[in-house]
C-alpha cells in the first residue's frame, strides 16, 4: 500500500521469481510459552483462560444443539438403533481427540509465528521456513483465507438458528412460535452485524463467564442424562465407532460428515491463539471444554438408548421443562457470542490479507484505544450480512444450514496440515520419517472428513465452496494484476540515482520544508516526485522517499520499526515496516525518526502520493474480464491517506493514467 502502486511491498507474496521473502526474527518460529496474549497480558492466567473459553471455544460450543441430531439422522435406522447411538457418540468422542485435542491443541500450537496462528500466520511461516517465495505455500494460503470467509457466513446462521429453533419445542407453546423462528433469527443477526461499528470491547468482559456458564449447562444436562443409560459409556471404545461404519458401508462414510459438525470451530483455537497464548488456550480445552462437551453427547446418547424418539432431537430432549426457557436463554447468548467470535477473527484474516497484499486496501477502525486487535471493517461486516441473511432465506432451518456446513472448515483444516509440513521438514528440521509419521495420519484424517463432506454438495456444501472460489479468483486477480503494474511502473520509471545525478546537474528552483513521497520501490523515482519535478518545478529542502513494507512476522517492535538511509544532502531513503497484524500508522512511525535524527514537523511537511488511472487493455496482461475486475477493486480501494492515517490537509495527489 503505497502511494504509487496499491500495495505495501513489491512483488506480492506469491510472486515466486521474486526477491526472496523478508526475514522474521530469529525467534519468529521458536515456540512460545503463551501464558499471555497480545494486549491481555495483564488479564492473569485465569482470565486468560475464562477469555479463551468465551471466544475460542463459542463455536464448538454451540454444536451439541444439532451435531449429534444430524448424525442419528442419517443413520440406516434413523439414529433409533442402539449401535447407531453407541458409534455416533464413539465417532464424535474421537473426532474431538484425534482432530481436536492431538493435531490442534498439542500439535498446531506449537507451530506459532511469533505467538500467532491461523492460516495465513502459517503461510507467512511457512515462506520463511523454505527462504524463498513459494507459489504453493501461496495457493495454499489463499485457498485457506477465502474457504475462513465461507465458515464465518454459515456459523452465524447455523448457530443462532439452531438456538432459536428450541421455540418450536418449547412446552405447551412451541406451535405458538414455530413461524416466528425465522425472523427472530434474522432479527438477532442483524442486531449482532449493526452493533460491529461501536465496538464489542465493553460486552467482550463477559463473553468468557457467559459461554463458561453455558458449557457448564451443557455438562450438567449430560450428566443428569448419563444415567438413563449408563451402558452409554460404552461409546468411549473405538471399537463402536469403526464397528458402526463398516457395518454402514457407504451411509458410515456419509455420517461421517455429520459427525465432523462436532468439531466444526476446532481451527479457531489456532486461529486465536495470539489473542490468548497457547497455554491458557489448552488448560480451557483440557480442563473445561473437552469434559463438558463429551458429558453432553454421552447424556445425548444415553437419553436415546433410554427413549428412541428422542432422536429427533436429543438436544432439546434432554432440556427438562422447568429449566427450558433459563437453558433456551443461555443458548442464544451462547450462539450470539460464537458469531461474534467468527465476525471478529473475519476481520482480523482481513486485516492480514490485505497486510499481506491478497486484497486490495480496505477502510479498517480500531474501535478501542486499549486493545491493537478490536478492529471493524465495514464492507466485510455488510457483505457477512447479506451473505448470511441470504443463508437464512435460502435454507431456513439448522437441518438444511448443517448441509452446507463443514465443507469450508475440513478445507481450512486440510491446508493447515499441508502448510505444516513446510514448518516441520524446513523450519524444525525434523526427518522425513518421522515428519510423514506424524504429518501423514493428520493428512488422512482432513481427506476423509473433507470427502465426506464433499457429498453434501447437493445438499448445499456448494455455497461456502463456491463463495470460495469466487475469492481465490478475486485474491488471485489482485496479486496478478498488481504484479503486472509493479512490473510496468519499473520499466516506466527512472531509478532514483539517475534522477539525482540528474538534479545535480541542472538544480530545480528549491522551496522551503518537507516533502514525502510514498512509494512501493524505493529504488526508482516515486512518480508524485517526478510529476512535482515537471509541472511544478520545484524541489523541496528535504525529500524523504517512503516506503512502507510488510514482512512475515505478525507484529515488529518499534526499535525496528524505521530504517533510515540517507542518499546525499537532498535525499532520504526511510522503510517502515509493519508486521501481517499491524494497522500502518504513518505519522506516528514517523515521529520515532526523531531517535534517529530525522527530525521535521509533520504540520509543516507536505506528503506527496501517486495516484494511477488504470485502464483495461485487451493485448496484454490479464483478460479483458480480469482487468476489469482488477480496476473495479482498484476504485473501491480504501483511500491511501485514510489507510496510513495521513492528515489529509498535508497530501498532495498527482496522477497517471496506466494500462494493464
Amino acid at each position: 500500500m503505497t502511494g504509487d502502486t496499491p500495495r505495501p511491498d513489491a512483488p506480492p507474496p506469491g510472486d515466486a521469481s521474486g526477491p526472496a521473502a523478508p526475514k522474521a526474527a530469529p525467534d519468529a518460529a521458536a515456540p512460545h510459552d503463551g501464558h499471555g496474549g497480545h494486549g491481555l497480558a495483564g488479564k492473569g492466567k485465569l482470565g486468560l483462560v475464562i477469555g479463551a473459553i468465551g471466544v475460542v471455544f463459542g463455536d464448538i460450543g454451540t454444536s451439541p444443539l444439532y451435531a449429534m441430531r444430524e448424525a442419528l439422522h442419517h443413520s440406516r435406522s434413523g439414529g433409533t438403533a442402539e449401535m447407531a447411538v453407541l458409534g455416533v457418540v464413539s465417532l464424535v468422542f474421537w473426532a474431538l481427540i484425534l482432530v481436536v485435542t492431538i493435531k490442534y491443541v498439542v500439535f498446531l500450537t506449537r507451530a506459532d509465528n511469533k505467538g500467532e496462528g491461523g492460516t495465513l500466520a502459517l503461510m507467512a511461516l511457512a515462506q520463511h521456513a523454505i527462504g524463498k517465495r513459494s507459489a504453493v505455500v501461496f495457493l495454499l494460503g489463499v485457498v485457506g483465507a477465502a474457504l475462513f470467509y465461507g465458515d464465518g457466513i454459515i456459523t452465524p446462521a447455523i448457530s443462532v438458528v439452531s438456538a432459536v429453533e428450541g421455540l418450536r419445542d418449547a412446552p405447551g407453546m412451541g406451535d405458538m412460535f414455530a413461524p416466528f423462528v425465522l425472523p427472530i433469527a434474522a432479527g438477532i443477526l442483524i442486531a449482532l452485524f449493526m452493533i460491529q461499528s461501536r465496538g464489542t470491547g465493553s460486552m467482550a468482559r463477559w463473553f468468557g463467564p457467559l459461554t463458561l456458564i453455558w458449557f457448564l449447562v451443557l455438562a450438567g444436562l449430560g450428566l443428569y442424562h448419563i444415567f438413563d443409560d449408563v451402558s452409554i459409556l460404552r461409546a468411549l471404545s473405538p471399537h463402536y465407532g469403526v464397528t458402526f461404519l463398516i457395518s454402514n458401508g457407504f451411509v458410515g462414510f456419509v455420517i461421517l460428515g455429520s459427525v465432523f459438525l462436532a468439531v466444526t470451530g476446532a481451527e479457531a483455537l489456532y486461529a486465536d491463539m495470539g489473542h490468548f497464548g497457547k497455554s491458557p488456550i489448552r488448560k480451557a480445552w483440557l480442563w473445561v471444554v473437552l469434559p463438558c462437551l463429551m458429558l453432553n453427547y454421552l447424556g445425548q446418547g444415553a437419553l436415546v438408548l433410554a427413549d428412541r424418539t428422542a432422536a429427533a432431537n436429543p438436544f432439546w430432549s434432554m432440556v427438562p421443562d422447568v429449566a427450558y426457557w433459563p437453558v433456551l436463554v443461555m443458548a442464544t447468548i451462547a450462539t450470539v457470542i460464537a458469531s461474534q467470535a467468527v465476525i471478529t477473527g473475519a476481520f482480523s484474516v482481513t486485516q492480514q490479507a490485505v497486510h499481506l497484499g491478497l486484497l486490495p486496501r480496505l477502510k479498517i477502525l480500531n474501535t478501542s484505544e486499549d486493545l491493537a486487535g478490536q478492529i471493524y471493517v465495514p464492507s466485510i461486516n455488510l457483505l457477512l450480512m447479506v451473505g448470511v441473511l441470504l443463508l437464512l432465506v435460502t435454507f431456513q432451518t439448522s437441518s438444511a444450514l448443517a448441509a452446507a456446513y463443514g465443507i469450508a472448515v475440513t478445507g481450512t483444516m486440510f491446508i493447515d496440515s499441508l502448510l505444516a509440513w513446510f514448518i516441520v521438514r524446513r523450519l524444525w528440521n525434523w526427518k522425513l520419517g518421522p515428519s510423514l509419521a506424524v504429518i501423514l495420519p493428520f493428512v488422512t484424517i482432513d481427506l476423509v472428513f473433507m470427502t465426506s463432506n464433499l457429498l453434501k454438495i447437493p445438499q448445499g456444501a456448494w455455497f461456502p465452496l463456491a463463495l470460495g472460489l469466487g475469492l481465490v479468483l478475486l485474491m488471485l486477480t489482485w496479486v496478478r494484476g498488481t504484479q503486472i503494474l509493479t512490473a510496468k511502473t519499473r520499466r516506466d520509471s527512472l531509478p532514483l540515482s539517475d534522477l539525482i545525478e540528474m538534479l545535480s546537474a541542472r538544480p530545480p528552483h528549491r522551496t522551503a520544508g518537507t516533502a514525502i513521497f510514498l512509494t512501493s520501490d524505493p529504488g526508482v523515482a516515486p512518480v508524485a516526485l517526478m510529476h512535482n519535478l515537471k509541472h511544478n518545478k520545484v524541489l523541496h529542502e528535504k525529500n524523504i522517499i517512503l516506503t512502507v513494507k510488510t514482512v512475515d512476522r505478525p507484529r515488529v517492535r518499534d526499535d525496528n520499526r524505521i530504517a533510515i538511509e540517507p542518499i546525499n544532502d537532498d535525499f532520504k531513503r526511510v522503510v517502515l515496516s509493519y508486521g501481517f497484524m499491524e494497522q500502518p500508522n504513518v505519522p506516528k512511525a514517523l515521529g520515532l525518526c526523531r531517535k534517529q535524527g530525522l527530525k521535521f514537523d509533520i504540520m509543516s511537511t507536505s506528503f506527496f502520493l501517486g495516484r494511477r488511472s488504470v485502464v483495461p487493455s485487451s493485448t496484454q496482461g490479464m483478460p479483458l474480464w480480469q482487468d476489469r475486475l482488477y480496476i473495479f477493486l482498484m476504485r473501491n480501494a480504501a483511500n491511501p491517506t485514510d489507510f496510513f492515517h495521513i492528515p489529509p490537509g498535508r497530501v498532495v495527489e498527482l496522477g497517471t493514467q496506466v494500462s494493464v
